[in-house]
């Protein structure tokens, strides 16, 4: 990635992005005084209520400091020491965790091929093999969207939900951007939640500074969750900060504003680019994510003008990826750039 991009905005990632002022409000309000340490305290108890009438009275929330560690610390929860985790080659947890999974929690994954990053539940069949010889599959772990800016349609939930019980297996859904999965479905966020047996609620890609939530939807699966948090670092004493931040977030939806914004500046690019001469568009656009291949010498010019990813250096494939903040003034300059130098 070049160095010379000048703009105080950038395409890289929705983690480029600043902070949403009602989640910064949150933080200097919840920075008033002195409060309990840990979840003891008004905010965290807040945050509690919030995930119930979300999610449903069986729910319970978890914040963690980091997606990382809401899915090692998910899946650790409901993994026995020999079990397995299925997921795509474009999971983050196989690509973008490092060996956190692996090291942490001594996780193997069990890998299935995915051209639009989904997986297929047809090939989960294939990695139940009962001998004491193989890994265990125990859960399955998908992301909604997945890492391609794809989204799970509710029907194909249902039937990864419908192979999950056929074979005994946990459903786990990384929701790093699982509000940009809900505005782009048109549904609620128990409507993707009710197919899970844990989630993490992504936060910090839409308008907060830090900070993950993870969902026991499984009362069953609850027991040592907070042990284990404890035991794999991500128990914040100042917990208020991660939680005040959730509880504005809560507020009158601003998740889903923020959300339909980004994917809504997403489709807007993808209007403007997907008929040039030149451009082509290597994924179906369902969230705040646009993958693209241009021509190298394109791309490379782009480079000096904003930041974003290359994402496959064999195709010559991009990904731009829009903000909570992101303006259409900021995509029509990126859209006549791209012109300009095609």
């Amino acid at each position: 990635m070049s160095t010379n991009a000048q703009h105080n905005f950038a395409f890289a990632s929705d983690n480029y992005s600043g902070v949403h002022p009602a989640i910064m409000d949150a933080l200097i309000s919840a920075n008033n005084g002195h409060d309990k340490a840990y979840v003891y305290d008004s905010h965290s108890q807040a945050l509690a209520e919030h995930i119930k009438q979300t999610f449903g009275e069986q729910a319970v929330g978890y914040p963690v400091f980091n997606g990382t560690g809401a899915n090692v610390l998910g899946l650790s929860a409901i993994l026995p020491r020999f079990g397995a985790v299925i997921c795509t080659n474009h999971a983050h947890i196989n690509n973008d965790e490092s060996i956190a999974p692996q090291y942490v929690a001594g996780i193997k994954l069990l890998v299935i091929d995915s051209d639009d990053g989904k997986l297929d539940p047809q090939k989960i069949r294939h990695f139940i093999r009962p001998s004491e010889h193989h890994p265990q599959a125990r859960a399955v772990y998908i992301s909604q969207t997945t890492e391609l800016g794809t989204c799970y349609s509710l029907d194909e939930l249902a039937n990864i939900r419908q192979a999950c019980d056929e074979f005994g297996l946990y459903l786990y859904i990384d929701g790093a951007r699982l509000s940009n999965a809900a505005a782009h479905l048109g549904c609620r966020l128990v409507d993707i939640a009710q197919f899970a047996d844990v989630l993490s609620l992504g936060g910090t890609k839409n308008g907060m500074m830090m900070g993950e939530c993870l969902v026991f939807l499984n009362p069953k699966l609850d027991k040592d969750i907070l042990h284990l948090r404890k035991s794999s670092m991500q128990l914040a004493s100042k917990m208020r900060f991660i939680s005040a931040q959730f509880v504005a977030w809560f507020k009158q939806e601003l998740w889903l504003s923020l959300a339909k914004h980004s994917n809504d500046m997403a489709s807007y690019l993808y209007s403007q680019i997907k008929d040039l001469d030149g451009v082509v568009i290597t994924q179906k656009v369902q969230s705040n994510a646009v993958f693209a291949i241009l021509p190298p010498d394109v791309v490379t010019k782009l480079h000096d003008d904003f930041h974003f990813y290359d994402w496959n250096d064999e195709t010559g494939e991009i990904r731009l990826m829009m903000s909570f903040d992101t303006t259409k003034e900021q995509v029509d300059e990126l859209v006549e750039k791209i012109k300009a130098y095609l």
